[in-house]
């Protein structure tokens, strides 16, 4: 069927655009957007995904405040129009590409609302291509694209203006590929060997630099995937690709962090270390990530909204739907003083840091 993006000149198969290349159910298309206040004190979140193959759009925004995660999230039937990014209360607009996105939230029952504008602070980053096997399936294999930048506009929750005059910090990434969405499909033999998945992703952010640091390892730390990269904000716009390497401290008793070092490496270079210390964990659950209902690319109904709002100290961080979040952290590098955030999924054994078992919490 001929859609609105049938009309530019970016076809890439025979096929119409309500098409992809692959017959992969898992195929998808996404968008993820953050934002925080420079002092950390507000944190937000947005992800918005296409499923051309399970005929699902949807989208979600969550606010952290004062100990509190509220969320918005909306699915929908995705039709032919995949230009179309509207889902619920929530859209995405590319005004510039690589430059401007607007992404706008509408009045809704459940108290977010917005209008902002994202501005590149730095040049866009193509990681290192991510591909996956389990046992006899391929689990990932995508492209992710990964930008720093600000937000500026409105943002309100419960009718509370939040003040964007000094322009919030933003990370934003879009991926596109095959990735596992929904349950496991019930054909072929059962996995052989238990899950494993450690999983880390750090975006950061200081008045005159940006760094990106990725690292996916096996149990026993050989990486099948990393990305290491320094920024200097525009208009310099430069940016150097480098190895890294961390070292963490896991929380007793749970699998998430309380601190982190990092550390940058410039082929023929100076070694750069990085500090980071949480302040607070955002559950990734709230966009959708890991939810057994509103999980992404899983059918909830043909125009659906829903809100929730999750108490941040009452949630026990073992539960297995609260393993996966970002905490957002205060940074470090020598005396450069910043504000990111990591993210975190550590399933299954990490020999280096003395997890065992599934779900074995650390000690």
């Amino acid at each position: 069927m001929l859609t609105p993006a049938d009309e530019y000149l970016i076809h890439q198969t025979p096929y119409t655009f309500d098409s992809v290349f692959t017959s992969d159910r898992n195929f998808y298309d996404r968008y993820f957007f953050n934002g925080y206040s420079r002092d950390g004190s507000v944190y937000f979140a947005v992800a918005m995904g296409c499923y051309p193959n399970l005929g699902v759009m949807d989208a979600a925004i969550a606010v952290v405040h004062e100990g509190k995660e509220r969320c918005v999230r909306a699915s929908r039937l995705l039709g032919s129009d995949r230009m179309d990014t509207r889902v619920g209360p929530i859209s995405v607009q590319v005004v510039e590409p690589y430059r401007k996105l607007r992404l706008k939230v509408a009045k809704n029952r459940w108290g977010i609302q917005g209008d902002l504008l994202f501005e590149a602070r730095a040049v866009p980053v193509e990681e290192a291509h991510f591909y996956r096997r389990t046992a006899n399936n391929v689990a990932m294999d995508y492209t992710r694209m990964t930008q720093h930048g600000t937000w500026t506009g409105k943002l309100s929750l419960d009718g509370r203006a939040f003040d964007l005059s000094t322009p919030w910090w933003a990370t934003r990434d879009h991926s596109w590929g095959i990735r596992t969405v929904g349950g496991r499909d019930a054909r072929g033999a059962p996995p052989v060997e238990p899950p494993q998945f450690f999983w880390n992703w750090a975006p950061c952010h200081f008045d005159d630099l940006c760094v990106l640091f990725t690292v996916s390892e096996h149990s026993d730390g050989t990486r099948w995937h990393e990305s290491g990269v320094i920024m200097k904000p525009y208009p310099a716009g430069t940016k150097e690709d480098t190895a890294v390497d961390h070292e963490l401290v896991f929380r007793k008793g749970t699998r998430h962090l309380e601190s982190a070092r990092l550390f940058f490496r410039p082929k023929g270079g100076k070694e750069l270390e990085m500090t980071m210390k949480p302040m607070y964990s955002f559950l990734m659950k709230g966009i959708g990530y890991g939810d057994p209902k509103w999980g992404h690319g899983m059918w909830v109904g043909p125009d659906e909204v829903e809100g929730i709002e999750l108490d941040l100290a009452k949630e026990n961080p073992m539960d297995p739907t609260n393993l996966h979040v970002q905490q957002i952290s205060e940074v470090t590098i020598g005396k450069k003083k910043g504000i990111g955030l990591y993210e975190i999924i550590a399933i299954g054994p990490v020999e280096k840091y003395g997890l065992k078992g599934l779900l074995d919490p650390a000690t």
